[in-house]
Formats: C-alpha cells, sequence, structure tokens
C-alpha cells in the first residue's frame, strides 16, 4: 500500500493543552481497503503489539499531576471509551466535533472527519513512576502492585540521554496507516485529561522499521539498510507466548496475558554516515545493503553463518550489529521490535536530527533486553553512528474484554 502524506516533523513537547503538529497530507481521505480496515479494540492482549505493523506512529508519554486516585481512574476510563471509538473510526465524543453548538469548545477537535479508521491502534502502558516516585511516594497506594520487571532500565555505555526525551507515569502509542488519524487520536486524549495530566514528551514517527507479520516486507531504516529481517512474526505463536506475553505465574497477576514496552530514542549521525563506503557499510551492519542477506549469502532470510571466515576474517566481522544482536549471541534471547524512522528538522549546527525511534515488547525487560543492550552498548561497531538520547519502559497490561473493563482497570481493582 501506497504511504499516505508527507514526513511529518515534531519535537519534545508537539502537544501542549491538547494541541498536536501535524505535516501536510499529500493524498485525498478516500483510500484503499486496507484504509479502511479497522482493527479491534477488545481481545486478549491489546492491539498494537502483534498487530501487523502500520506506516505512521505518534507515541506520547504523560505526567500525572493529580494527586487522587479516583481522578485518575476516571480519566482511564474516559481514554478508554474513546479509545475505542476512534479505533473504530468515529469521533472521540459522539458528534463531539460540531454538536455540542457554537458557543461551546468542541469535545472532537475534528481533523479526522471524514477520514478511514486507517487501521489506528492505541496502546497504553505504565511506568515505573506511576507506582513510586524518585522521591519514594506511593500517590495511588500501586506500589505492593508494581511487577519486579518495571524497572527503569540501567545507564548503558554511550547513553546520552535527555530527561526531557525519557521516563514518564503513563504511556500511549498510538499506530495507524494515516498520520493525522494518529495525532487525532493522541490529541484528543491529551485534550480530555488536561489537568490531571499532560505530554512529558512526544514522538511522531514514518515508515516503520520492523515487520511484525509474514504479510509485510522487511522495511528500511534511515541508514538505507533493511532493518528487522530475524524480528518476531506474529504468526509464530510459540515465539509470541515465549519471548513477548507476560505468563500468568510470571509476577502479579494483573500483567498476565500483558506486555513491557521498552522505547530508546536512537539519533543516526547520518552525515558520518553518508561519508562512508559502501563496503564499511556492510561490515558494520553485517548484511548487504541491496538484498540484506547476511555476509557471505544470497537471500534475505538465509541464516546467520557465524563461523565461516574469508581471506581477510570472519564472513560476519566479531562487532557487527547483526552478529551481537542475534538470539545466537544472546543464548537464545529475542523481542518483539516495532520501530520507526523519525526526522525532527536539524540540531542547530547543519545536522538532520533523525534516526530510529525503537519500540521493543519482551516478557521481561531485565531478562531480555538489558543484558542485548549492553552487549550492543559495548562493542556494536555501529556505536560509531549513533546515540541513544532517550529511553522508557512501561508495562502493558492485558486486552479488554467486558463492557466494564477500562484500561488499567486490572491494576487498580480493589
Amino acid at each position: 500500500m501506497s504511504r499516505r502524506g508527507l514526513i511529518g516533523t515534531a519535537g519534545v513537547g508537539v502537544l501542549a493543552a491538547g494541541a498536536g503538529v501535524l505535516a501536510g497530507r499529500a493524498s485525498s481521505p478516500a483510500a484503499g481497503a486496507a484504509d479502511s480496515a479497522t482493527v479491534p479494540f477488545r481481545a486478549a492482549h491489546q492491539a498494537g503489539i502483534v498487530t501487523p505493523a502500520q506506516d505512521r506512529l505518534h507515541f506520547a508519554a504523560f505526567d500525572v499531576h493529580t494527586e487522587s486516585r479516583d481522578e485518575l481512574v476516571a480519566l482511564l476510563k474516559t481514554w478508554t471509551a474513546m479509545a475505542e471509538r476512534m479505533t473504530s473510526g468515529r469521533e472521540a465524543v459522539h458528534d463531539g466535533a460540531t454538536g455540542a453548538g457554537a458557543y461551546t469548545p468542541p469535545t472532537d477537535t475534528g481533523e479526522a472527519l471524514d477520514l478511514t479508521p486507517a487501521r489506528l491502534t492505541l496502546t497504553i502502558g505504565f511506568g515505573p513512576s506511576l507506582f513510586t516516585t524518585a522521591t519514594g511516594a506511593d500517590r495511588f497506594g500501586l506500589s505492593a502492585r508494581k511487577p519486579r520487571s518495571l524497572a527503569d532500565l540501567p545507564k548503558f555505555t554511550g547513553d546520552a540521554l535527555d530527561p526531557a526525551r525519557s521516563g514518564g507515569d503513563i504511556a500511549i502509542q498510538a499506530c495507524a496507516d494515516d498520520p493525522q488519524v494518529a495525532v487525532h487520536a493522541i490529541r484528543n486524549l491529551a485534550r480530555a485529561g488536561f489537568g490531571v495530566v499532560s505530554v512529558r514528551w512526544s514522538q511522531l514517527g514514518f515508515g516503520r522499521t520492523s515487520s511484525t507479520s509474514t504479510s509485510q516486507a522487511t522495511p528500511r531504516n534511515l541508514l538505507g539498510f533493511k532493518d528487522g529481517t530475524r524480528n518476531i512474526k506474529a504468526e509464530d505463536h510459540d515465539a509470541v507466548s515465549k519471548f513477548v506475553w507476560v505468563g500468568d505465574n510470571d509476577d502479579k497477576a494483573w500483567m498476565a496475558g500483558g506486555s513491557y514496552l521498552v522505547t530508546r530514542r536512537i539519533r543516526m549521525l547520518i552525515e558520518p554516515w553518508d561519508r562512508t563506503t559502501l563496503h564499511e557499510q556492510e561490515r558494520v551492519i553485517g548484511r548487504a545493503k541491496g538484498s540484506g542477506a547476511p555476509l557471505g549469502g544470497k537471500d534475505e532470510f538465509e541464516e546467520l553463518d557465524l563461523q565461516s571466515s574469508g581471506p581477510s576474517g570472519p564472513l560476519i566481522d566479531t562487532d557487527a550489529h547483526v552478529r551481537l544482536a542475534s538470539r545466537e549471541e544472546l543464548g537464545g534471547i529475542e523481542i518483539l521490535r516495532r520501530g520507526y524512522n523519525f526526522t525532527d528538522g536539524s540540531d542547530g549546527f547543519g545536522h538532520l536530527d533523525a534516526g530510529l525511534f525503537f519500540i521493543a515488547y519482551c516478557r521481561d525487560p531485565l531478562a531480555q533486553f538489558v543484558p542485548m543492550q549492553e552487549k550492543l552498548a559495548r562493542n556494536d561497531a555501529l556505536n560509531e553512528y549513533i546515540k541513544h538520547v532517550g529511553s522508557a519502559v512501561f508495562a502493558v497490561p492485558p486486552g479488554l474484554g467486558t463492557d466494564d473493563d477500562y484500561w488499567g482497570s486490572g491494576l487498580f481493582a480493589p
């Protein structure tokens, strides 16, 4: 399916009091059948995890300002109702854009009127600070329900994290095949939360950088390489069950069937990379740039040959990215990647602020993501061309069943 719209740009805090930023759209609302598809909102697991990855992202992390548990629960119920409506292609509130009259602020901002659902999914997660603040405060009586695996990630070698782009009490991931649909969803949730929560940071993304279904071709990242060739696919139920979904007996009961979400804003140093020879680019990655095949192979989906050597050494160098990130090197560890490209203008020094907004879902970030990133941070040849500038982790509860369920209902149950 062709992409809709132009690449959007946004910086930190693109939302304030419910305002959103979006680049122009190049196509009309009348689109193909794929654009009009609706992803079910209620299911055993939240949509937006193993859902075939959409083309556009708007991700937002929120700080909670209220001290009232009841007020927070009321907002989560409101958000759930709005999310269910928007993912089905309806306004956030019935007749919200124009129906309240000329002298009342609309309860839907209106920019998604006449657009299809565009496979919109909305996925919520809760950060460590919602359970216990940095000063140890238990604002909402949740500390005893904090899962063991929900902990701030350690500082990795080379991290240059911006606190304004990291952390958050609550995260909402909006994915869609139309950027305006995704931005509309986050904007309206932020608007409804005014006075209770505020956007801490947000990120627009385009051009998915992973395939989460065997029906999807492998996309490319801004380095020009195919990205996510060996990613877990939704159709591999054994791998998804083993590496993505939290088990019934893993930890807290409210997390069974959920997952953990890790985000990393990875800036790519585009200018030095673009002056690097093709041979060196391929050595750093460990794959052919054109075909995506592992070095020494011919087909993208060939297994990595980590044992053979050529005239100048191993076919895939010991510090090549694909070797260090491989399950073979990590004792069988895998994660489900769901990242997006981004470009957010320049850094003020004539360099593009662009890269990968890395998103991963895993059953236990301490046992899966942390050892993977520790190895990459220490030894990856790609580190010369990238910089990690934002980071966060969230507990993603399971999906919703009955109409009485709302986002976080298991966590906040008496």
